[in-house]
């Protein structure tokens, strides 16, 4: 199966990471990671994002651990669009978290005006961090958790 994902993954936590676990457990994957102009776009708190090339670093060193380990593929694209890689053909499956559902919705939407299958959406849910909350790169880079969720009062972020 090929499997589709995306996002800005700055910095990559521990709810990135069921992600893509999930993502790996259905087949071989492709992550659409936002490019620097979209990833501006598409943040709910305005902050900053590191630049491309490191998210996709990080990001690549993050996926090969877990491609090894699930004997899969995987290949790292830039995002210029929200709807991005999902409405190529050749995916069969999206993995989004339960924020992300209705742009899922979207890209299946668009798929069908050209003509291609809808494709899977698989909905993976939050990892909360110690305090109950959700563990997001937003709350990481303000310094109120590190990227396992671990409440860090004396962090200011990153």
């Amino acid at each position: 199966m090929n499997v589709a994902l995306g996002g800005t993954f700055d910095p990559i936590h521990d709810g990135h990471r069921k992600l893509f676990e999930r993502a790996f457990e259905l087949g071989d994957v492709t992550v659409g990671l936002t490019s620097d102009e979209l990833a501006g776009q598409t943040r709910h708190v305005d902050r900053y994002v590191r630049p491309f090339d490191q998210r996709r670093d990080d990001l690549e060193a993050e996926l090969g651990a877990l491609a090894d380990d699930a004997g899969r593929e995987f290949e790292v694209r830039k995002l210029h669009e929200p709807t991005g890689i999902a409405t190529e053909p050749q995916f069969d499956v999206l993995v989004v978290s339960p924020e992300t559902q209705g742009t899922a919705e979207r890209i299946n939407d668009l798929r069908e005006e050209r003509g291609h299958d809808p494709l899977d959406i698989e909905v993976v849910d939050h990892v909360r961090a110690e305090d109950g909350d959700i563990i997001s790169s937003t709350r990481i880079v303000q310094g109120e958790i590190d990227e396992h969720g671990n409440v860090t009062p004396d962090s200011d972020g990153r």
